[in-house]
This record gives structure tokens, sequence and C-alpha cells, in this order.
């Protein structure tokens, strides 16, 4: 019964931090906007992805606002929701506009989790 209850446990910890670390051949992984990627579609990635996430960071002001274009910003909050909902390569689709790296896109004071 204690395995059970200790299994329970580690299962609801995993659930409210947002799953494990995602890793591809034992790298950790991030979500990024494809540089090509229309204002459009990404625009829609932001509001869509703060509907899901803190994207406080990347508001005027925020660790995250600069270089204030759609697809710096975009990339930080593609990522937050890519991490929070679990990081299945699904997770990071985006209509296309998405993609998974494993070099860590943090700069300056923005740093991705």
């Amino acid at each position: 019964m204690a395995y059970c209850n200790l299994s329970l446990l580690l299962v609801l910890v995993l659930f409210l931090s947002g799953g494990t670390t995602r890793l591809i051949n034992g790298e950790k992984t991030w979500c990024v906007a494809k540089p090509n990627a229309d204002e459009t579609t990404l625009k829609d990635n932001i509001e869509f992805g703060c509907s899901k996430v803190n994207c406080s960071p990347i508001d005027q002001g925020g660790s995250c606002f600069n270089p204030d274009n759609y697809v710096a910003q975009a990339s930080f909050v593609m990522n937050l929701y890519y991490q929070a909902a679990g990081g299945g390569s699904w997770d990071c689709d985006f209509g296309g506009t998405g993609l998974i790296t494993t070099t860590d896109p943090s700069y300056g004071t923005c740093h991705y989790v």
C-alpha cells in the first residue's frame, strides 16, 4: 500500500510540475518558432499560448520583451506551452511553425525553461 501511495504522489508531483524534462538523445529540448513563420500565425501562437501559460516575461519591461518581434516572443511562449503540455513533438507543432531544438535559446535576461 505504501508503494501505491508513493507512486500516486510521484505522478501528482510530475503532473503539477508540468511533466518531465524532454530529452532527445539525452539532451534537453526546447520549442521555438521557425524564423520564416508568418506574423499572423505567430500572433495566433502567442494568443493561444498566453491563454494557457504565464506570458508576463514578454510584456513590455519583462525579461523576454526584447527583441520586440514576433519570432522571439512567440518562441518564448511556444516553449512555455511545449514544456507545460508535456513536451511531445505535437506540443511544438503550432500549425507547422514550431521547431524542436537541443540548443538552449536563452539570451541575456531571457531564460527559457
